[in-house]
């Protein structure tokens, strides 16, 4: 498949271009593994993942494990946040059939594409990042982390490496990909100007770009101000109310406190899918095909393929 750079144009305009000529289109987004998906995600992203898959688009989700390290000395339980973020995914539609979903530690060649991608940027364009400065602010008094101030340049990582012209988005998270637009930019001029290596990808905003939560700022897992999708319309009332919440407000995959709900989710996913774990692999097993093959064609343009 030949995947074709798309020109800025609003919202409108763009969808029904995607709605009339899907194959034209591929699209990278995802989230990291650090709780549950909540009402954010789905105005933010996840609506848009389900309709972009149902239209036919060629749709890529990234689980970004490597990512929970960047703002937080303790990881916690990944194989576990990466388990109930795949259920949260199901349950909103993405079908595992129709869109790849895949790991960022289990894709080496995607990971090596930061290097390059570094060479581009100044410590300074990394600095003036939004994001980075708010989740930075965020963290309090913790130092930042080469990994979070390099977070912009890995996002790009994961969107190039697939060919991806389409970013569902929120309003918030436009500036990263500017900066994933600017650094393909600056690698095609480099490396490949009669021949460029990478498509510039464009944004699809949510039509409500950025949710706030129950304290009125954005909403966040770690800010304790989120709906989470899996909240029963008793969860969801009380939380919108702002009445005292306790500890056991959602509805969890836990296979120790709540064996029998565990087990249904699991029976279910199992019969439509055939395993999470399968789900993962089938999708790693894709992303580094894809993986393999971009790297390859980076080291080309740079001279650096030796065999």
């Amino acid at each position: 498949m030949t995947v074709q750079p798309v020109a800025a144009r609003d919202r409108t305009d763009l969808m029904a271009l995607v709605e009339a000529a899907p194959h034209r289109y591929r699209v990278l987004t995802g989230d990291r593994p650090t709780g549950p998906l909540h009402l954010g995600h789905f105005f933010g992203t996840l609506a848009h993942r389900v309709r972009l898959q149902d239209l036919g688009v060629e749709s890529y989700i990234v689980i970004a494990d490597y990512q929970v390290v960047t703002d937080r000395d303790v990881a916690g339980d990944i194989p576990g946040h990466v388990r109930e973020m795949l259920l949260d995914q199901f349950a909103a539609g993405i079908d595992p059939s129709r869109t790849t979903l895949f790991t960022h530690s289990a894709v080496p060649a995607l990971n090596q594409l930061l290097l390059p991608l570094l060479s581009l940027v100044s410590v300074a364009e990394l600095l003036r990042n939004p994001t980075v400065k708010a989740e930075t602010a965020a963290t309090g008094d913790r130092a930042m982390s080469g990994l979070m101030l390099t977070y912009p340049v890995h996002q790009a990582a994961d969107i190039l490496f697939c060919g991806a012209n389409l970013v569902p988005v929120g309003q918030d998270q436009l500036a990263h990909l500017e900066i994933t637009r600017t650094l393909a930019r600056r690698f095609n001029d480099r490396y490949g100007p009669t021949a460029p290596v990478f498509v510039l990808p464009e944004p699809l905003v949510g039509r409500v770009p950025t949710l706030l939560g129950t304290d009125g700022r954005k909403m966040s897992t770690s800010r304790g101000n989120a709906i989470e999708l899996r909240a029963t319309a008793d969860e969801t009332r009380t939380l919108i109310r702002r009445a005292r919440t306790d500890g056991d407000r959602r509805i969890a995959y836990d296979p120790v406190g709540r064996p029998e709900v565990a087990n249904l989710l699991e029976l279910a996913i199992d019969a439509a899918f055939g395993g999470l774990d399968d789900v993962l692999a089938r999708g790693n097993d894709h992303a580094n095909l894809i993986a393999d093959q971009k790297l390859e064609q980076v080291r080309r343009a740079m001279n650096m393929a030796y065999t």
